[in-house]
């Protein structure tokens, strides 16, 4: 009888669990974090990588920074409210030495109203929100990257990078880094070799690409 009470209490127990990571977006992931910090805090002083997939899938970052301490805080499909949703969670915990970002393509992605300008003033709170908390760390916004899948969102894509990239000129310790150039083929479309088969998402060739890009404004 004991154990059938106790098999019962396990049963409801994951399926309140189920329930409760199915309450917010992303509640899952941001439990895993939180569940991996529990069991070894981050150490401090490490690098912030935060945003969507294409830090989630980027799980061999810390091979290609082998000089610094990596912390990746991706989480796939997210946009920016994302991020400030989950602030409390994914940034203010730590105390990095600084901040990388990549976020606002899914943004852009998510409805055809969503212009450049949304994405960036979606961006302006999420950097006042970390500013606040962290007047001084250095931030890096890697710009919104050009991808065969969502070519046709190229002019909002740009729209975005380009009032990004001025808003963070007139900011301190910050650097807007573009990645969109380098992913172009001679004839000016997204090159389809640095992708996989889905034709969003890079191989190690585009990560190749990011790294040589990224690694010289990482702090030592």
């Amino acid at each position: 009888m004991q154990l059938q009470k106790k098999a019962v209490n396990i049963f409801f127990l994951i399926v309140f669990l189920h329930f409760a990571a199915g309450a917010q977006p992303f509640a899952a992931e941001i439990a895993a974090f939180k569940k991996k910090d529990s069991i070894s805090f981050p150490p401090q002083d490490a690098i912030l990588f935060l945003g969507s997939s294409s830090f989630t899938k980027w799980t061999d970052i810390q091979n290609y920074f082998p000089g610094h301490t990596i912390l990746n805080r991706g989480f796939g499909g997210s946009t920016l409210p994302d991020l400030i949703r989950y602030e409390q969670a994914v940034i203010f915990p730590y105390r990095p030495k600084q901040v990388v970002i990549y976020c606002g393509e899914n943004d852009i992605a998510s409805a055809d109203s969503i212009s450049g300008e949304i994405v960036f003033k979606r961006f302006k709170r999420l950097f006042q929100d970390i500013r606040n908390q962290f007047p001084k760390i250095p931030l890096v916004y890697i710009s919104m990257k050009p991808c065969p899948l969502r070519w046709h969102m190229q002019e909002r894509l740009v729209e975005g990078n380009s009032l990004i990239k001025k808003y963070l000129k007139k900011k301190k310790q910050t650097k807007f880094i573009s990645v969109w150039k380098s992913m172009l083929d001679p004839d000016g479309k997204p090159r389809e070799d640095i992708f996989i088969e889905d034709k969003l998402h890079m191989n190690a060739k585009g990560y190749a690409i990011w790294q040589k890009i990224i690694e010289p404004v990482l702090i030592k």
